[in-house]
């Protein structure tokens, strides 16, 4: 069962629609103005309207370069920039959509402020991964369309910068989209699956990718696909529009989708992934996602995540160099396995790992481990890693090469990465020092890297990092902001799930 804390409310974007009845004189907008945003709310809705056309002025410049052929690189870019600036288009409307009618709660979880800056965060990194997918490509389309690209963020940061922060002290409620017999299924362990994939035919599907092909678009209800044992050699992915999937296998040891994408053959890493989900609410249970391409082909995902509210429980995630890509929005892991060797927990969502093991691998030779690579660009983003009750540890092909393989918690991909690593157990693995630069002094002083009550022969801190960013936390009250209940709004979505969390500090 979940553990609920019990706080006060705030006045804040939560609260105005509780009030609305009883405040007749006073319009939504005007307190939506009052509560969320730091400047009056025909300059926010404004300046979203100028954004909005502004993405869509600079995907028309990638559209007549689609059916580039010849250049998988190249042509893929393209493809990922597309998606990527019509995302964007979507994050851009909901925020404008919840702003002007807040009592409408088609897309939030009832707490305004956290949705912006969610969406608002995630609609300014699409286009600078959309940028970062020409690496390695001599187009003049990079050129073409780079001053329109930073016009864009620009404009995206200062909405960003627009809409106030509240502490989430909020108690649990149920989005408006799940329903309460949702909620009652999603607690049993026997699922009724609406379709079975099975490699040996005795399904609906013998491919994931049908069944998701298969599910309705933009569902309100929980769409279960049961995805029997087997190894499924495909490369899944589920488009923005399928809404509160979830994907249920034998066990995962069990039910593996498999997938070997990676950079030195020509892919994007945005697209690399074997398993990408992009639609809103999804969730994860006892499966296997791995990307096979080995440590050689460099960048090669096994699991991307663009889901907002989504669930990983009881899975495995297992590469290389950038096994999970946790792309954008909020997300959950509980009771996974992560392994890999390079940033293999990288991205620039708001994550919280809660009770995973997050192992080490052997990797090239003299190549140094670094297990997170989290890539906040602003102050303003929520975004961040905390990392609760987990194990890390060396796997077994790195276990005898402790000594002589440098393993680190993280380093800086971006100027403001943030990672927090809290009541979790370290092993020998991890260097003394702990954390790793990026390149020389870069990032340093505006990063934040935390620890708090750890444990084991890594987690002592005698010997660790000086840097500015870094900080030694001593008293709940700055850990307790790394929460499930607080980073990530756990308290008002999860328990619609039925995945068991850990709200606050307390025991897991």
């Amino acid at each position: 069962m979940a553990k609920l804390t019990t706080k006060p409310l705030q006045f804040c974007c939560f609260f105005f629609i509780l009030l609305f009845p009883i405040l007749p004189a006073t319009s939504s907008v005007d307190l939506v103005q009052t509560e969320c945003l730091k400047v009056p709310f025909s300059q926010f809705s404004n300046s979203l309207l100028s954004t909005i056309d502004g993405v869509r002025q600079v995907m028309t410049i990638f559209s007549p370069f689609t059916k580039l052929l010849g250049d998988l690189r190249l042509s893929t870019a393209i493809s990922d920039c597309l998606d990527l600036l019509d995302s964007s288009v979507d994050q851009l409307s909901w925020s404008l959509s919840a702003t002007q009618n807040p009592k409408a709660k088609d897309y939030s979880t009832g707490d305004l402020s956290s949705d912006l800056k969610t969406w608002l965060s995630a609609a300014v990194v699409n286009p600078e991964t959309c940028i970062d997918g020409f690496e390695g490509t001599n187009s003049f389309i990079k050129g073409l369309v780079s001053g329109g690209i930073d016009q864009l963020t620009s404009q995206l940061y200062d909405l960003l910068s627009m809409v106030k922060s509240f502490p989430n002290n909020q108690p649990a409620e149920f989005p408006s989209w799940v329903k309460s017999e949702d909620r009652n299924l999603l607690h049993l362990n026997d699922l009724a699956a609406d379709a079975t994939v099975a490699a040996d035919g005795t399904g609906d599907f013998t491919s994931v990718m049908d069944a998701v092909r298969a599910a309705p678009d933009n569902s309100i209800q929980r769409y279960v696909i049961y995805i029997k044992r087997g190894v499924y050699l495909e490369n899944v992915e589920i488009k923005k529009k399928k809404w509160n999937l979830m994907m249920i296998g034998d066990g995962i040891d069990a039910t593996i989708i498999s997938g070997k994408r990676n950079f030195v053959d020509g892919w994007t890493t945005f697209r690399s992934a074997t398993f990408a989900v992009s639609g809103r609410g999804f969730i994860a249970r006892d499966i296997t996602f791995e990307n096979t391409a080995g440590p050689e082909k460099h960048q090669a995902v096994a699991l991307r995540s663009d889901s907002d509210l989504s669930v990983f429980f009881r899975c495995r995630i297992r590469g290389y160099q950038d096994t999970l890509y946790t792309h954008t929005m909020r997300q959950f892991y509980r009771e996974c396995q992560i392994s890999g060797t390079v940033d293999f927990l990288f991205g620039d969502g708001t994550v919280v790992f809660q009770n995973c093991t997050i192992l080490a691998k052997k990797g090239l030779p003299n190549q140094k481990n670094t297990i997170t690579a989290q890539g906040r660009k602003d102050p303003n983003q929520p975004t961040g890693f905390s990392i609760q009750f987990c194990n890390i540890s060396a796997d077994s092909d790195l276990e005898p090469l402790v000594n002589t393989t440098a393993t680190y918690l993280g380093r800086p991909w971006k100027e403001y990465s943030r990672t927090i690593i809290m009541q979790s157990y370290m092993s020998d693995a991890i260097r003394p020092e702990g954390w790793l630069e990026w390149n020389g002094d870069f990032a340093l002083n505006t990063l934040f890297y935390a620890e708090f009550m750890n444990h084991g022969p890594g987690a002592r801190l005698a010997k660790r990092v000086n840097w500015p960013g870094y900080r030694r936390l001593n008293h709940t009250s700055e850990a307790t902001n790394f929460t499930v209940a607080q980073f990530i709004e756990g308290n008002m979505w999860l328990p619609s799930t039925g995945v068991k969390f850990t709200a606050g500090l307390g025991a897991n």
